[in-house]
């Protein structure tokens, strides 16, 4: 019988393999950590006394890719989505709060309505979103949208930052778009956000491992790949800390690691070059906090801060693009991102609550229209190796759908 190797245990690598498993085809998952899930896992926290997720992530409607996997391994019950689709915000330096109100029809007329927009705004700079499908493979952000755009510090700079992990002034314009249009396009239904109920690991990660294993999979946890070997156009074997791994003819290996990983393993592979920061910190209040509305997120402009999660009692907050941040003491990053999350929760006058900072200093590749041009699809020069991973060509930025969406490619490309 045939094997598809699947190096990598982070969301892309367990889609693939599960997708692989669905497929009825004998998969071997081999993962470096302890545990699965790499930048997308949860763990107990000890100064907190809480289980928490390293990052959060935010799951949209118009997320395709990610919904099929839940489907697939009957995960759908662990997202929490509110009734309505809003977007809560507050600006910290003026205190003004507002909330964007998308429609249900695929028409956007909710731009017409001053109460569901940005204060101050008009329909018209709404539009300006649309100069982001002429935009050309070299165009910022920035240079698809104009800066002196009233909204661009209210709505432009917290949704590319979010989604791009970058200030507008770097970011792909091309890459951008298809986020605009499937979510914002889409109506209600596919801007509407979800978050796990219980935590990335609980509800993302362990639904597929568990498929995996069903079905007759293998997963190996503590399996570093430290070398490929090679014979003409095929891998023929896999070369790990504690063994080497020989292929047969119709095996295939998917390498779905980090870019700079894969760039070592097989070095004439063109991989995006550097990586951008995320911050997140997490604190412990003294009772469960809810948002306006029952709304599972509230944005932040103005501040350090910009994305705020509750969790019961837990509060986090996510700041991404956060180079300048990232080497900050923790104590110093837990008073900054506090004081923003103390004031979008009218809880100024309290002290800095149990706390725990999590940096990711390569959160994401750099997603500039540079790197872009610089992403790999998923076949390789050798007949039986892969790739998957955000970083990879799938007309997506790096998030979890275009991670999981990279793992489905390479899967029906493997097996196919």
């Amino acid at each position: 019988m045939n094997t598809v190797h699947v190096i990598g245990a982070g969301i892309a690598g367990l889609a693939t393999a599960t997708e692989i498993a669905r497929r009825g085809v004998r998969v071997i998952l081999y993962e470096s950590a302890a545990q699965a899930g790499g930048r997308c896992r949860s763990f107990y926290d000890p100064t907190l006394e809480r289980h928490i997720d390293n990052g959060n992530h935010l799951i949209l409607g118009a997320n395709p890719a990610l919904f099929s996997y839940l489907d697939t391994v009957n995960g759908r019950n662990g997202l929490f989505c509110n009734r309505r689709t809003e977007f809560p915000f507050i600006d910290i330096n003026s205190g003004l709060r507002w909330t964007l109100r998308p429609n249900k029809s695929v028409i956007p007329w909710w731009i017409f309505a001053p109460s569901r927009r940005v204060p101050g705004s008009s329909w018209s700079h709404y539009l300006s979103a649309l100069k982001l499908l002429w935009s050309s493979d070299s165009d910022t952000v920035a240079d698809t949208i104009d800066t002196s755009n009233p909204i661009m510090s209210r709505l432009w700079e917290p949704i590319t930052v979010a989604i791009l992990n970058a200030p507008t002034s770097d970011a792909s314009a091309k890459l951008l778009w298809p986020v605009i249009k499937l979510t914002f396009g889409q109506g209600e239904a596919g801007s509407r956000p979800y978050v796990v109920k219980r935590g990335l690991t609980h509800d993302l990660i362990e639904p597929g491992t568990k498929y995996i294993t069903k079905l007759g999979g293998r997963i190996l946890l503590n399996k570093r790949l430290r070398e490929i070997s090679a014979t003409g156009d095929n891998i023929t074997s896999l070369i790990f800390s504690s063994d080497t791994v020989n292929l047969t003819n119709n095996d295939s290996v998917i390498l779905a690691l980090p870019p700079m990983t894969v760039s070592q393993l097989i070095p004439e592979i063109s991989v995006p070059v550097g990586s951008r920061a995320i911050v997140n910190a997490h604190f412990r209040l003294d009772r469960p906090i809810q948002l306006p509305g029952g709304n599972p997120l509230l944005g932040i402009v103005g501040g350090n801060a910009q994305w705020l999660f509750t969790r019961n009692d837990v509060v986090s907050v996510t700041v991404s693009a956060a180079d300048e941040l990232v080497n900050l003491e923790q104590n110093e990053l837990a008073r900054l991102l506090w004081n923003d999350t103390a004031i979008a929760l009218e809880q100024a006058k309290l002290p800095i609550p149990p706390t725990r900072i999590i940096k990711e200093k390569r959160a994401t590749f750099a997603q500039t229209p540079n790197n872009v041009r610089r992403r790999p699809g998923s076949l390789t020069r050798y007949n039986n190796l892969f790739l998957a991973g955000d970083w990879t060509n799938t007309g997506l930025p790096a998030t979890i759908e275009g991670a999981i969406l990279s793992g489905q490619i390479a899967a029906d490309i493997a097996v196919g």
